[in-house]
């Protein structure tokens, strides 16, 4: 059983709260948008990384991480982009790398849109943590944990970071 914490589009941002909840996942995965290296440092320190980069993250970060991510935790593949779409809504990237092979899960960012769909012509589940950063469009800073268990991907939960506010 390995506990996820997903988040994206924390855009340099982060607190102790997203902090709090690192320490309690297995796990951490960012779909990209990190913003600047120091939020992958603090991360790393806490539990592994997994992640893509995003469009707005610079050269140190795209070496570290991929533009498209594929793996497996536990018994489930994983697939995640940063600029990936949505259930009927894929980009061409995304539609290419869920057609030639779909995943059980596939991740997304960038849209600061929280989402938690299935896909019944792929049979994938599709999410997207919305964004914990400050800096976008978004009224709430969201997040997502959950856990793989073998092939079962369960206890989904959204977490509400608080408003976004500059302060």
């Amino acid at each position: 059983m390995t506990k996820i914490l997903l988040l994206s589009d924390s855009h340099s941002y982060i607190d102790d709260r997203i902090l709090d909840y690192a320490k309690q996942a297995d796990e951490i995965w960012h779909c990209g948008d990190f913003g600047s290296f120091e939020i992958i440092e603090q991360l790393e320190k806490i539990k592994p990384l997994k992640g893509v980069y995003g469009n707005i993250d610079g050269i140190k970060i795209r070496s570290e991480f991929p533009e498209v991510n594929r793996f497996f935790c536990e018994n489930v593949e994983v697939l995640m982009i940063h600029i990936g779409g949505y259930p009927g809504k894929y980009t061409p990237l995304a539609k290419k790398e869920i057609s030639e092979k779909a995943p059980k899960l596939f991740i997304s960012g960038h849209s600061h849109i929280l989402k938690a769909m299935y896909d019944d012509k792929y049979k994938l589940l599709h999410l997207n943590p919305g964004a914990c950063g400050k800096q976008g469009w978004h009224k709430m800073r969201t997040m997502m944990q959950f856990v793989i268990d073998g092939e079962e991907i369960k206890d989904l939960a959204i977490i509400e970071l608080g408003p976004k506010v500059y302060s």
